[in-house]
């Protein structure tokens, strides 16, 4: 697979007008939310800070957000991908604009995906979000605080966040384990905005020094 086409393409996207009774039961929507958007996206990196955006602009909630299985160009069919959300809003109207607005926002960050030391097998993704939405808050149980989303390949998240971790003061709120579905692994941090800035930096340094140096702890 060339990871330098990691691409944010959606790959569906569709409005359920109104929530049918059992569904919304199930899914414990709030009474006041009737409609619903479902969307699938090519890789999942980028998705999630897409939904938690949203939310600080639109009157919609994120009732669910994961990564599916193997994903990118292995999904398990056409419209899969790697990610799939649903959010929940009043009206169709509502869920219109939100769904607009997670794939203008995708549009503007496709660069936002990085490589450790130019190497196109190891991507990362390393974003500073200074006012979370209600999505990641949730997440991260805070609402007064900066938040840095850590997304890496396994070995490389767990070194790179324990870097960040002691490099600065920010605090572990979240710890996706190594692996996830998207066999990858990650961690929320939160602190200040300048705390977590600087733990994006340690943990993009700490994910650069792997790739120079996979094997820098075994004896020659």
């Amino acid at each position: 697979m060339d990871l330098l086409t990691l691409s944010n393409n959606i790959l569906s996207s569709k409005i359920i007008t109104n929530i049918s009774y059992d569904f919304r039961k199930f899914l414990n929507i709030k009474k006041s939310h009737n409609s619903m958007g479902i969307m699938t996206v090519e890789t999942d990196l980028l998705a999630y800070t897409a939904f938690d955006e949203v939310t600080k602009f639109l009157d919609v909630e994120v009732i669910y957000a994961k990564s599916t299985y193997c994903g990118h160009q292995r999904a398990t069919t056409k419209l899969a991908g790697e990610f799939i959300g649903i959010i929940c809003g009043e009206n169709p109207d509502e869920i219109k604009n939100a769904l607009n607005f997670i794939s203008h926002y995708m549009d503007r960050g496709a660069g936002e995906i990085q490589f450790a030391n130019d190497d196109e097998g190891i991507p990362f993704y390393c974003k500073l979000i200074s006012k979370p939405g209600s999505y990641f808050s949730n997440i991260a149980n805070s609402n007064d605080e900066a938040l840095c989303f850590l997304i890496a390949p396994p070995l490389e998240a767990v070194y790179a966040i324990d870097a960040a971790l002691k490099a600065t003061s920010a605090h572990l709120r979240y710890n996706f384990a190594p692996p996830t579905a998207t066999n990858f692994s990650g961690a929320i941090l939160g602190g200040s905005e300048s705390t977590c800035r600087e733990a994006c930096l340690a943990f993009t340094k700490a994910m650069n020094e792997i790739a120079k140096n996979p094997k820098d702890s075994l004896k020659n």
